[in-house]
């Protein structure tokens, strides 16, 4: 329905998305509306499409979803409407001469002879040009926003296009739709698609291929991994998208990709006998990677330390003994620019950590620990008795992004540090590897540890399998197991399943076992009394801290359903605890959530003893609580595990899930008391070896798998793994050849 009045009173305004509760009069009779609006001034004449809702706290409100802005006709419309400080240098006094002197024809004067202003007193021929500027600049930003109204986008996403067109938005959107997916973040292809077959721009278009052919390599990057793509299959997936035969279009095809690398948006040539694309940006990312990881490594001193003694020292100090493997991967990080340590469980990695630590401290160098995720540097420092920061901590997050790097630490600005130990170095993409590398100084010594048989990153790139596959640098593979009791089954049984034999799961151990369910909804059924009551009542484990980890999202054992129930049950909805539905999503005061993107944005604060600590950044993966949210205006407040507090806008809800279970791949880098995993039938593509090797491995005190045993059998035989198309391997040999030449 739609309802007309003007704006009497502005309550609440959030400038940042646009969200305004204010009071309109409507018919004579004051209305609350809520909604999102790009400004909400005192005398606006609104047109406002919605419905009446009722509000607990509130009472009935009209709830918006599009408006128009008419401006007013009354005389007293009128001088309310410029007096509301709109328009800079224009206040009661002056809006109330202007609107004397011209009356009805105020708005023409204003628009198409500004220079008659200066018949009012106190106004100059520059303040009268400066009036009719803000006048035409505030006409265009309302056009600009009706305008992309009608193609379903908010105000937020349609103030953040003319942030970047300004008053040229609608010619721009007219002529070419589809430069915004290159140019604005969050607009995707079919969005743009659906606004470019509105207004009738044909589906061959050049602009349609080009923006068919960006989105394949971004939907490719994104969702696979991938940093470039072998050329026939990006025109196949592109002539896919679009909805045409290639074999049709061919030459547009080939015309489209040539302006691509014309304008440096993409790169083109062959790689290993296949001609590839890839977006230039990724190129510059694996780039930047193999050439850092080949001066690192080049630049090491040629005079190797004898370090046994102190080995032996931190051996006899610590009560521990050696494996001559261990040994040499202590030497080989000590001696050496760049190292690799990896293996499995219970390998004995933390304990070399700390010895590489000790005898690097020795030697006066500063050191820095680094993990992905809050989870994996928090474990660190626990492990080590020093303090591990994320990566994203340690560069510090650039709030003036736009004008140079992500990060305050960068090539210009390199980290105070000799030396730098990563761990989980297996989750860490090819983007955030890029910009570590390039933070470290020309001589510093990097230690990258981390199990080479988990998943891959969840962003694109392949950084550690592909450092690997180059051979050049030295790598210690750990497979002797020696933390494990006896009746320890996580280890053991992790170990079991990287090597493709099934685990044992006789259910005689303390911390690992198996409950045969066929039926999916008894599987579902089954996981739910074990999170909300059969562990915590016989482990005296609170509900908290067991994590469900899932291969999925969708289904019935998927996370989407998994998640519904677990909230009903361990946070239900109750009288004064307060909630919002965001799509499908209920989120209430207290439910676990998890961060689903890099939000470099959003500001957050953390109290550490008697100061208040402040920053920006928010990433993917980080796990946290609801403390409160405000349903007046839908702001949410978020503390996550290491303290920090962040406010969400209702706009920026999407970002965050449900967290009482996640998928196993957003598992990575961390570990938790107990998971319970759901064994499930499915693709041969997904449900593999290392899959469920990930899984098991993120459990600290025990391990619950429910399904059938045929299906575990299946992952535990299936070896089979995503091949990610990635040029990492192949510039890391050509750099380093490279920097042979130049030395030698």
């Amino acid at each position: 329905m739609q309802i007309e009045g003007t704006i009497e009173e502005v309550i609440f305004r959030n400038d940042e998305n646009g969200y305004t509760v204010a009071v309109l009069s409507h018919n004579n009779t004051p209305v609350t509306i809520v909604g999102k609006m790009i400004a909400a001034n005192v005398g606006e004449n609104l047109v406002l499409e919605g419905e009446f809702v009722h509000n607990k706290k509130f009472g009935y409100q009209f709830a918006f979803s599009n408006y128009e802005i008419t401006l007013p006709q009354t005389l007293l419309g009128i001088e309310r409407y410029l007096s509301s400080g709109l328009i800079k240098g224009v206040g009661p006094v002056t809006a109330k001469n202007i609107v004397k002197t011209f009356k009805a024809d105020t708005f023409s004067i204003i628009e198409m002879a500004p220079e008659r202003l200066t018949q009012v007193k106190g106004i100059s021929k520059n303040k009268a040009f400066d009036i009719a500027a803000k006048f035409g600049e505030l006409k265009a930003i309302q056009n600009a926003v009706m305008f992309l109204q009608e193609y379903n986008l908010t105000v937020n996403m349609a103030l953040k296009i003319f942030d970047v067109y300004g008053s040229n938005t609608v010619e721009i959107v007219k002529k070419n739709p589809y430069k915004l997916v290159e140019d604005i973040e969050g607009i995707g292809f079919l969005t743009a698609d659906k606004i470019a077959q509105n207004i009738g721009i044909p589906t061959d278009s050049e602009f349609r291929v080009r923006a068919g052919m960006v989105y394949s390599l971004t939907n490719s990057t994104e969702k696979n991994g991938n940093t470039f793509m072998p050329k026939h299959l990006l025109f196949s997936s592109t002539a896919e998208i679009l909805g045409l035969n290639q074999s049709d279009y061919q030459e547009v095809f080939d015309l489209v990709l040539d302006q691509l690398v014309s304008d440096r948006t993409c790169m083109d040539f062959w790689h290993e006998n296949i001609e590839i694309v890839m977006l230039s940006k990724y190129y510059r990312y694996e780039y930047s990677v193999a050439q850092k990881l080949c001066l690192l490594m080049n630049a090491s001193e040629n005079e190797k330390i004898d370090v046994q003694n102190e080995i032996q020292d931190f051996e006899f100090r610590n009560k521990v003994e050696f494996h001559i493997d261990q040994k040499k991967a202590i030497e080989s990080a000590v001696n050496n620019g760049v190292s690799i340590i990896t293996g499995g469980p219970g390998t004995g990695k933390t304990t070399i950590v700390k010895c590489i630590i000790d005898i690097l401290t020795n030697q006066k160098e500063k050191v820095m620990l680094l993990a992905p995720t809050g989870r994996a540097a928090k474990r660190l420092s626990d492990s080590t008795g020093m303090e591990a920061k994320t990566i994203h901590r340690a560069l510090e997050v650039n709030g003036d992004f736009d004008r140079g790097s992500r990060f305050v630490h960068n090539e210009n600005n390199p980290l105070d540090v000799d030396a730098v130990i990563v761990d989980e170095v297996s989750m860490v993409d090819v983007m955030l590897m890029s910009s570590l590398l390039k933070a470290l100084p020309r001589d510093a010594r990097l230690v990258l540890v981390g199990d080479k048989d988990q998943l891959p990153s969840v962003g694109p790139g392949n950084v550690l399998g592909d450092i690997l596959k180059s051979e050049i640098f030295p790598v210690t593979m750990l497979t002797k197991i020696y933390r494990q009791t006896d009746d320890s089954l996580i280890i053991s049984n992790a170990h079991l399943i990287n090597n493709g034999v099934m685990p044992v799961i006789d259910n005689k151990s303390k911390d690992f076992f198996f409950e045969q369910k066929e039926d999916l909804n008894d599987i579902h059924s089954s996981i739910i009394e074990m999170v909300t009551k059969r562990i915590p009542q016989y482990f005296h484990i609170d509900s908290s801290q067991i994590q469900v980890l899932a291969p999925l999202k969708a289904g019935v054992c998927g996370i989407d359903n998994l998640n519904r129930t677990l909230q009903d049950i361990l946070n239900p909805q109750q009288k004064g605890k307060t909630e919002l539905n965001v799509g499908t999503t209920i989120f209430r005061e207290g439910d676990k959530i998890m961060q689903t993107s890099n939000d470099y944005n959003l500001t957050w604060q953390k109290r550490n003893g008697f100061v208040m600590e402040e920053g920006e950044g928010v990433f993917n993966g980080d796990i946290g609580e609801i403390i409160r949210i405000d349903y007046q205006t839908g702001e949410t407040t978020v503390k996550f595990e290491d303290g920090r507090v962040c406010n969400y806008a209702r706009t920026d809800l999407s970002e965050i899930s449900l967290a009482y279970a996640i998928t196993i791949h957003k598992s990575q880098g961390s570990e938790f008391d107990v998971v319970v995993i759901p064994i499930i039938a499915g693709t041969s593509m997904i449900l593999t070896r290392n899959l469920i090797y990930t899984a098991v491995t993120r459990a600290k005190k025990m391990v619950v798998l429910v399904g059938e045993k045929k299906n575990l059998r299946r992952m535990v035989a299936n070896a089979y793994t995503v091949k990610r198309f990635t040029m990492l391997t192949s510039l890391i040999k050509e750099q380093e050849k490279k920097i042979k030449e130049l030395f030698n």
